[in-house]
């Protein structure tokens, strides 16, 4: 999206059971019954672009076409058809109503719906206008999806949806709490809000019975991302959207390694430096652990970036996933990457270089280092870590337990889960 936005918004959603939180246009309420499960769907068809790229992030025309010389591919439309394609296999009988072309109606098409198009303003369907336009011309919907980003979720959240809405993970930066963990979990998590409903023909509701489905606030938060990609992380709260209750499968919002007890970045990195073995090249996600780890040996790596290490040498900083591939073809090679404290992500959140390509070779030879201190496993609650690559193959290779390092000489064992069956947990 742009990056033309105005400053920090305002809370979009009404306490649940209201009138407006329920749905319906300008707040008025629903019959007892409907005809069908109406979902609305907005796409973001540039969100998540700049990831690969190594831009870390996607707002802004420049930083798209940037993106697109670097090879990337745009991936939110596949993302939002397999939402699409997990509720429909849910409720066949669900109304999508979308916007058309690479805004949602390919993306319906693509996983065998049939689209219902609403009309809205022309403009450019990667801009911030034209997608609170789409979210405003679907106030009579049950439930909006929407694929993108942090940026995309407050061009929502400017859009004033009287409705719940659930976020179907596309961006670079998925930051906020109002996003399921992977796209197929929003398809479920769709589907089953709309049995709990209670709407006409609806599973597990008496018919012509209206129970609303429970939502829960989510916090909808964003980077700068010029300061961002200058190293600089100021996350700011925009407000706050009424999300399905499902706290199992929302990604939850993203929370700072500021509580950290000080020194434990230092000494993850010193058992990192331990275990390091000649000839073979290291791949440093993200994060200022990982960061740690660079300072350690004297290199000037990168916060936000994606660098590589040999033999305690820089090989290359801040790298595309197209030049990483190419950096570990033929060569033994460990992706050192961290966990996002808060959602337990390792891999699909912010580190989209390390993409399902360079991952097949990564788990051939080197396989991963995972980084966290105590304190972010605990506040994960017993929950496992999750990968999203967008390669159901790929997350199934690093599935699995890891020896995550926590400390010098000490480490945990945590199981890696691909973030797809979060929609079946």
């Amino acid at each position: 999206m742009t990056a033309d936005r105005p400053g920090p918004s305002r809370v979009a959603a009404e306490p649940p059971g209201s009138s407006r939180a329920a749905g319906g246009a300008g707040g008025a309420e629903r019959p007892a019954t409907r005809a069908a499960f109406t979902v609305g769907l907005v796409v973001n068809p540039v969100a998540g672009i700049g990831g690969p790229a190594g831009l870390k992030g996607s707002d802004g025309a420049g930083v798209q076409r940037e993106a697109l010389a670097r090879g990337a591919s745009p991936r939110a439309g596949e993302r939002a058809a397999l939402a699409v394609r997990a509720l429909l296999a849910r409720r066949p009988d669900t109304r999508i109503v979308t916007v058309a072309g690479p805004m949602g109606e390919d993306s319906v098409r693509a996983a065998g719906g049939v689209p219902e198009l609403v009309r809205r303003a022309p403009g450019d369907p990667s801009s911030p206008r034209d997608t609170t336009a789409a979210v405003e011309a679907m106030r009579d919907v049950d439930l909006l999806l929407f694929a993108g980003g942090d940026g995309t979720a407050r061009d929502v959240l400017d859009g004033s949806p009287s409705c719940p809405v659930l976020g179907v993970p596309a961006g670079v930066k998925v930051y906020s709490g109002c996003f399921a963990v992977s796209p197929a979990t929003a398809g479920t998590t769709a589907a089953e809000f709309g049995r709990d409903t209670g709407l006409a023909g609806s599973q597990g509701s008496p018919e012509g019975t209206e129970s609303r489905g429970r939502t829960i606030a989510a916090e909808v938060v964003d980077l700068d991302e010029d300061a961002y990609r200058s190293g600089r992380v100021s996350p700011l709260l925009y407000g706050t959207l009424r999300v399905p209750a499902a706290r199992t499968r929302l990604s939850g919002r993203k929370i700072g390694s500021s509580a950290a007890a000080p020194g434990s970045a230092e000494a993850i990195a010193r058992e990192v430096r331990a275990r390091m073995r000649p000839g073979v090249r290291y791949v440093l996600g993200p994060g200022a652990t990982t960061m740690a780890v660079g300072r350690l040996l004297g290199l000037s790596t990168t916060l936000l970036g994606v660098d590589v290490v040999q033999d305690g040498g820089l090989v290359a900083a801040d790298v595309t996933e197209r030049r990483l591939l190419d950096l570990v073809d033929g060569h033994d090679t460990c992706a050192v990457v961290s966990v996002i404290g808060g959602q337990g992500f390792v891999l699909g959140r912010g580190n989209q270089q390390i993409g399902p390509a360079v991952l097949r070779k990564i788990m051939a030879s080197g396989g991963l280092l995972v980084l966290a201190t105590q304190q972010k496993l605990a506040g994960l609650g017993g929950r496992p870590l999750l990968a999203d690559t967008g390669d159901p193959e790929t997350d199934a290779l690093v599935a699995g337990h890891v020896s995550v390092i926590t400390g010098y000489r000490e480490s945990a064992v945590y199981r890696i889960r691909p973030a797809t069956e979060e929609s079946s947990a």
